[in-house]
């Protein structure tokens, strides 16, 4: 009977199993089988294309292109200043909402939720819109306060591309550092205050410290999503592209190798290294913040 219902148990997670193999191990499986071949023309680039085992050649190339760990480098810099200032806020947001009654703060939250639900392309159209000098508002109410701000302009292009993301993720990553904050016994928070501490203290010396884990996970989200950043650069791309190179981010690079040049072999290759570069990235916050939080 034992071993029966731990089978009926584990039929449940069939689904997620199929899912999990077709949509993830399958196609990096795949991913990887392609990196190690290329397609070479033979006759001047007149014959046939034939493919051609070549190793870890593509992996060598990628490591090697320039333009692909410039463009890793330029999202990795970008990520150290912004992660920071969004989690900083949507950890203020979190700690507002704490302080207010349960049906005060469920009416605030599904405000701020509000830019997380709208789809990323969307999100992005639309800010691309309010930057545009021609049709958007932000650039008449800079000028009336005497500011003259591109922000398609190459010093403008990281922040605006900054608060977009900013804007889009504050909601997602305050709704888990609230749900941490919940999970605090409120009878810290009136012996707290029995011994005089106020409301600051209280956040900063009992609050904070018990959500470290709840800011470690929407940190970690945050990094691999930076990483794979593409919709946001792309859109910038089309209305200024003396400014947002086709190698602005690694995804663009990828999606160009793929569908431009037409060299799914060496996209594959640079799409493998740029999850191992995320595994590594990741693994390596996890173990920082893990014996910071110890």
């Amino acid at each position: 009977m034992i071993r029966s219902m731990r089978w009926k148990g584990a039929a449940f997670t069939v689904p997620f199993q199929l899912g999990f193999l077709f949509l993830y191990l399958l196609p990096i499986g795949y991913a990887v089988y392609e990196s190690l071949f290329t397609e070479k023309q033979s006759g001047l680039g007149l014959g046939g294309a034939t493919t051609e085992f070549v190793g870890l050649d593509n992996y060598t190339q990628g490591l090697t292109d320039s333009a692909f760990m410039n463009s890793i480098l330029r999202v990795v810099l970008f990520a150290c200043f912004q992660i920071p200032v969004m989690l900083l806020i949507s950890l203020l947001l979190a700690l507002f909402l704490d302080a207010l009654t349960s049906r005060v703060a469920s009416r605030f939250r599904i405000v701020l939720l509000v830019p997380y639900m709208i789809p990323g392309v969307v999100a992005a159209i639309v800010w691309v819109n309010l930057y545009s000098p021609d049709v958007g508002p932000l650039t008449a109410i800079g000028a009336s306060l005497g500011l003259d701000w591109n922000f398609f302009a190459p010093s403008m292009v990281w922040p605006a591309i900054g608060n977009l993301l900013t804007w889009h993720g504050i909601g997602y990553n305050m709704v888990i550092i609230y749900s941490a904050l919940q999970g605090v016994p409120r009878e810290l928070f009136e012996a707290a205050r029995l011994d005089g501490a106020s409301e600051l203290r209280i956040a900063r010396s009992i609050k904070i410290p018990f959500v470290r884990g709840a800011l470690v996970l929407t940190g970690l989200l945050s990094i691999i999503q930076m990483l794979q950043i593409f919709n946001e650069p792309a859109l910038f791309r089309n209305i200024t592209p003396q400014t947002v190179s086709d190698s602005f981010t690694p995804i663009m690079i990828i999606y160009n190798q793929a569908f431009n040049a037409g060299n799914y072999n060496y996209a594959a290759a640079l799409s493998v290294l740029l999850a191992l570069i995320l595994g590594v990235a990741s693994f390596l916050f996890y173990r920082l913040t893990s014996k910071e939080a110890d």
